[in-house]
């Protein structure tokens, strides 16, 4: 008679324990795995062996010595302890299967479109955000609209403030929620407004992927995103996530890729009557594409655009919320970062100095990434100390969001510092980027 084998990952029943879903909300491993030890047994070496991880380094998990931050290490346990993906932050797993329509529902043509996050088949009759949604008898009224635009907003303002990890689960929730409340609702205006708002959570939550430099998982929520925008045939929030993809190309290495997208983006806003203030940060974002191959002419002709643009801006112009950001300040800062790609630092020092001035305080992770550009052309000039000065500055601010792509970022000044290795502010700079890379 064969043994019946120990079925994979942790109960379901504790998957769905309150204190499990905070546990995974902070990504407290700790906690993770003393609650798999004492409300299922799962003791350290089971724990070690269904994650890919030694018996010690449990262990040390388990007694509070150590942390797990790396991405890789993190989609193992989610893989081996059967932890659905957005419980802790992350893209549905490869194990997770989709949901199966209703059979008294057609299944919607928003189902149909987009990617949604998909559920575990022993939840499927008994998914929390279901049950909540039956009792709730959610309806869509105007005011609802408003809630959910505000809260976009929010998310974005503390993403600026925060970074994106800690809010990267409640934004996918949400957008599992709208996308939810688009199937049931048969009104066409409803529905074309929630498909925006879902477009807009998508392209969000790619944005938090992308600055933990989770390329693959960003890439694919940005395309969810894009696919939400032409459903309803917004121009100008496709080329928005058009220069997304753009930007995220270009700190891929692939150049052309990105000048093709950002080129594809001006079209779609252009044949939308896109706005000066939208025209003039497309043409910045393909200065970027162009200086990242050296093109200097390119990149120049790009920068001209973009002020062009930008010196047409007037009082009257129904811009889009979402590119309000994109102000005299951020126009030179960018214009200052393309420069730098390009090398010529004695053009760009002066341009990302003078809008680091005026940058809003509670813009971290940009004052971070931006502080990051400064310390790299003032090493371009030989301004060593006060190079070393700026990276520090934005090394405390990138740790503060907890943004990995400006963190890496700062590893790039390595081989520019290499050159004054026996420099004391060198060496302090130098220990500090070994610290936060743990």
């Amino acid at each position: 008679m064969t043994e019946p084998t120990t079925p994979p990952g942790l109960p379901r029943r504790l998957i769905a324990d309150p204190e499990m879903v905070t546990a995974c909300a902070a990504r407290d491993f700790t906690r993770i795995f003393s609650l798999a030890k004492s409300k299922a047994g799962t003791h350290a070496s089971r724990i070690a062996r269904l994650c890919e991880l030694t018996p010690s380094r449990v262990g040390e998990v388990l007694s509070g010595q150590r942390q797990i931050t790396n991405m890789n290490v993190i989609e193992r346990i989610a893989d081996g302890l059967q932890i659905p993906g957005h419980m802790l932050g992350l893209a549905a797993r490869a194990w997770e299967q989709p949901r199966i329509p209703s059979p008294c529902r057609p299944q919607t043509r928003a189902a149909e479109e987009v990617f949604r996050p998909p559920h575990s088949v022993e939840s499927r009759t008994n998914d929390l955000d279901d049950i909540l949604a039956i009792a709730a008898n959610t309806k869509v009224t105007p005011g609802t609209l408003r809630s959910l635009q505000t809260s976009i907003e929010d998310y974005w303002r503390r993403d600026d403030e925060h970074g994106g990890e800690a809010l990267r689960p409640a934004v996918i929730g949400q957008l599992r929620y709208v996308l939810g409340v688009l199937d049931d609702t048969t009104d066409p205006h409803y529905r074309r407004v929630l498909r925006g708002i879902a477009a807009e959570l998508a392209r969000l939550t790619g944005w938090t992927y992308f600055d933990a430099r989770q390329h693959s998982t960003a890439r694919t929520y940005f395309t969810q995103s894009l696919r939400l925008a032409r459903a309803i045939e917004d121009r100008t929030f496709t080329a928005n996530v058009l220069a997304c993809l753009s930007l995220q190309a270009t700190y891929q290495d692939r150049a052309t890729e990105a000048v093709t997208l950002v080129r594809a983006a001006q079209d779609a806003a252009r044949n939308d009557g896109g706005t000066p203030r939208l025209m003039a940060m497309l043409s910045i974002r393909e200065a970027f594409g162009h200086a990242s191959t050296h093109d200097r002419q390119a990149t120049h002709t790009a920068i001209h655009e973009a002020q062009h643009h930008f010196g047409r801006i007037g009082p009257t112009d129904e811009d889009p919320a979402w590119v309000h950001y994109f102000d005299q300040t951020k126009l030179t800062v960018d214009t200052g970062i393309a420069l730098g790609q390009l090398g010529d630092a004695n053009a760009a020092e002066p341009l990302i100095h003078q809008a680091l001035r005026s940058e809003p305080e509670t813009n971290l992770r940009g004052r971070a990434f931006h502080s990051f550009w400064l310390a790299k052309t003032q090493l371009q000039r030989r301004q060593v100390e006060a190079a070393c000065s700026t990276a520090t500055e934005a090394l405390d601010l990138a740790l503060a969001v907890d943004s990995p792509r400006v963190t890496g970022h700062l590893h790039e000044l390595r081989p520019l510092l290499a050159p004054f290795h026996s420099f004391r502010p060198v060496m302090e700079l130098e220990e500090r980027l070994r610290e936060a890379t743990g």
